[in-house]
């Protein structure tokens, strides 16, 4: 397990008691079954399916109206309003609506002019939020609304714009006084920003990934329309950036949609889980299989997702995934990518434990078993609990240079081996969150490792699979120096460079400013 460091510390603070998010939020969206074509009953009859499938009482509990329930043009005040023919009763009678069964109401908007489906034509009006944040706001803390998907929707705007925009609801919602989760989407029919940037401080979650629809896996890395392993590939890398609070949502699930068989809507589930997303489902609640029911009520699973650590699950080596939780256990899931079975394993040491004397549970049938290890389908995943045993140390930080007062970056950011490692402005995301461990590997995305390409001065360092080599093995001394154990040279800032892009590489220890780190 994760013996979490300094900064990821900071980032996993017990929550406020207004936080609106201590833990993922579990709901469904109607999106990706009703799309456009929402109304009042369609709404209202889901709501009800969700008491009756025990939905609701598994930890489920926002209902979330996307996309084309207002009216297309606002009232004389500016204020919105919802569409009188697809929502007669109101919003607020919404509200109360599900209030009442004990579910929680979720609403959606864009800090632009137009939505989604207003920029698509498929929508008329041009009702966005933007210039009306305060006052849609305290409209929607008026309806009692408990959680807003905010889209950006535009191919307009540089990143710190969004995060101006974003922030400017986020304050919005904040001053209502009341506890409104902020869910935002910057790639929304933008380059993708969100996998990109530390969005913690502008919102509850954030997506990193573009559109998952039910497909498996194709050839997109982060464009749409995305598969489920896509999302995972882009996800997985950003574990260090979640925590209580703040969550990486790599989009709501499509379990139980028509493309997926049931063996990847298990895996969807369960990895899902085990990266502490957000688990919003999107299938048709109304008329779902008692599979898929059972799946999503899976309540081990859950368990997993909802622990109060809120660490996210790391790839720690190819198929395996590791999310350490606040008893002390660990989860692990062992994934097959591959499309026939296989025997998949790891070893404590990989999951972060050392000893024995370890219990294993899985968490598809509760059963305890002897190994973590498994004949696992094709596109199937194991996954299991791991208690006892002793957590091997580790930390997690930045690594500021004292020379620059920059921090060490991956560049791009990109998870491909090879990548270079540079210095760059300190902004706390995924590519400048380094974990060191006892064996004297430095990680970065769960399962990159700071490695020297050579031995002579002026090798680059770069990012490549962990492989416990020489070449990947750092000393860290109290004068703020970094030695390779294989070369015997210090991690420098190429040409005593200070400035954004210079490459780190490895140089004889001299003991100047662009030699010394601070964690």
């Amino acid at each position: 397990m994760l013996v979490i460091g300094a900064l990821l510390a900071s980032l996993l603070v017990a929550p406020t008691a207004d936080e609106p998010a201590p833990t993922p939020p579990l709901g469904w969206n109607s999106w990706n079954t009703f799309g456009c074509d929402i109304s009042e009953s369609k709404i209202r009859e889901t709501a009800d399916a969700m008491v009756s499938s025990g939905m609701r009482d598994a930890g489920y509990e926002y209902v979330v109206i996307d996309d084309c329930w207002f009216d297309p043009a606002r009232d004389a005040s500016g204020a919105l309003r919802g569409s009188p023919d697809r929502f007669p009763s109101g919003m607020k009678a919404m509200g109360d609506y599900l209030h009442a069964r004990g579910l929680k109401f979720g609403i959606y908007q864009v800090p632009t002019a137009r939505t989604c489906a207003q920029r698509n034509n498929a929508y008329p009006g041009s009702t966005g939020s933007a210039g009306h944040e305060a006052q849609d706001a305290q409209t929607f803390a008026s309806w009692g609304v408990d959680y807003l998907k905010y889209d950006w929707c535009s191919p307009e705007g540089s990143r710190d714009e969004q995060v101006t925009r974003f922030s400017v609801m986020r304050d919005a919602l904040r001053a209502t006084g009341r506890p409104i989760v902020f869910s935002i989407n910057p790639n929304s029919y933008h380059a993708p920003t969100g996998d990109d940037y530390n969005w913690g401080q502008v919102a509850d979650l954030w997506r990193t990934t573009e559109d998952v629809l039910d497909i498996w896996q194709n050839g997109n890395v982060n464009s749409y329309p995305m598969g489920v392993v896509n999302a995972l590939d882009v996800n997985a890398p950003l574990a260090a950036q979640t925590g209580p609070g703040h969550y990486n949502d790599p989009d709501m699930l499509v379990a139980g949609r028509p493309g997926l068989t049931l063996t990847e809507s298990r895996s969807h589930f369960a990895l899902w889980a085990l990266m502490a997303a957000p688990l919003m489902a999107g299938n048709d609640i109304r008329s779902m299989s008692a599979d898929i029911s059972a799946l999503l009520r899976n309540s081990r699973l859950i368990a997993i997702n909802q622990d109060p650590l809120g660490a996210g699950g790391r790839r720690v080596r190819d198929n395996v995934y590791v999310k350490p939780l606040s008893d002390g256990s660990v989860a692990v899931g062992l994934f097959n990518r591959g499309n026939a079975s296989t025997t998949l394993s790891a070893s404590p040491a990989e999951i972060g434990l050392a000893g024995s004397g370890f219990t294993i549970v899985d968490q598809w049938t509760g059963a305890v078993v002897s190994s973590l290890s498994a004949s696992v389908p094709a596109h199937g995943v194991a996954v299991f609990k791991v208690s006892g045993g002793t957590p091997i140390p580790s930390s997690t930080f930045s690594l500021r240079g004292t020379a620059s007062g920059r921090c060490t970056d991956v560049s791009g950011p990109s998870t491909a081996p090879g990548a270079a490692v540079i210095l760059y402005d300190c902004h706390g995301a995924a590519n400048q969150l380094w974990t060191s461990w006892p064996s004297g590997e430095v990680r970065v995305f769960g399962d990159r490792c700071l490695d020297a390409a050579g031995t002579s001065p002026g090798s680059r360092v770069v990012t490549w699979t962990c492989h416990g080599a020489g070449n990947q093995q750092w000393r860290f001394n109290s004068d703020g120096t970094i030695v390779g154990v294989q070369s015997g040279l210090c991690l420098d800032a190429s040409g005593a460079g200070t400035a954004n892009n210079t490459r780190l590489i490895v140089w004889t220890c001299t003991g100047q400013s662009n030699q010394r780190w601070s964690r």
